[in-house]
């Protein structure tokens, strides 16, 4: 696998690609995209490190596994390509958006602006096998990802980290909470979000009220 990851990452988490769980990780990586249709395309593993450089984090978006159906994941969390479907999870996203700030559902499911603003969507394993959901789970990616956001806890200030169902959730003892603004909720999976918990839980007007009183920008969701 050919680690292309933008300057200031390789900076802060780059000694991570030296250690001996990354070279077998790599060597796994590298067979999966090989004999296998994998997800997302190579070019994009680190697309979400890539469009969001390290002193450019504001807000970190946590998920678990790539989407793995075609013309979906292209490296960021909850995101697919223009021209996909949404997600039910990503549908859900936009109506507590409506909800929350009375913004209408874009005609694009492709976060990549929320990227450029300084969203960090990170899943916390960044491949996946085509129509294997958890195919690529365990192998080493959750402790690169682990690195990845202990690092924004202890070398940055004042984030916000959005923690949704279980999974995400449970990586709350990585962040540091007396640093960063740590929202969490029920994951927008309709499962999930139909029990109730994540309709109203105003994650995206209490990302950017708290942004403004760090003296950020607030991000255009």
């Amino acid at each position: 696998m050919d680690v292309k990851i933008e300057e200031s990452w390789r900076r802060e988490i780059g000694a991570e690609f030296d250690k001996q769980y990354f070279t077998d990780l790599a060597a796994f990586v590298r067979s999966e995209y090989t004999h296998h249709t994998c997800y997302p395309p190579g070019r994009l593993v680190f697309n979400a490190f890539n469009l969001c450089p390290f002193d450019s984090v504001k807000v970190v978006i946590i998920g678990q596994d790539p989407y793995h159906e075609p013309g979906q994941a292209h490296g960021l969390s909850f995101s697919v390509c223009d021209g996909t479907a949404f997600p039910p999870s990503l549908v859900n996203i936009f109506k507590e958006i409506e909800l929350d700030l009375g913004k209408p559902m874009p005609a694009s499911g492709d976060l990549t602006r929320w990227a450029r603003q300084g969203v960090l969507l990170l899943n916390a394993t960044l491949t996946v096998r085509a129509h294997q959901a958890a195919s690529h789970q365990r192998r080493g990616w959750e402790e690169f990802t682990d690195a990845a956001i202990k690092a924004l806890s202890a070398r940055r200030d004042n984030l916000v980290f959005m923690l949704w169902g279980g999974y995400a959730r449970s990586k709350a003892p990585l962040i540091d909470a007396s640093r960063h603004l740590v929202l969490q909720s029920v994951h927008p999976s309709p499962l999930s979000a139909n029990r109730g918990g994540w309709f109203g839980n105003h994650h995206f007007s209490r990302a950017n009220a708290y942004l403004a009183a760090h003296g950020e920008a607030p991000v255009e969701w």
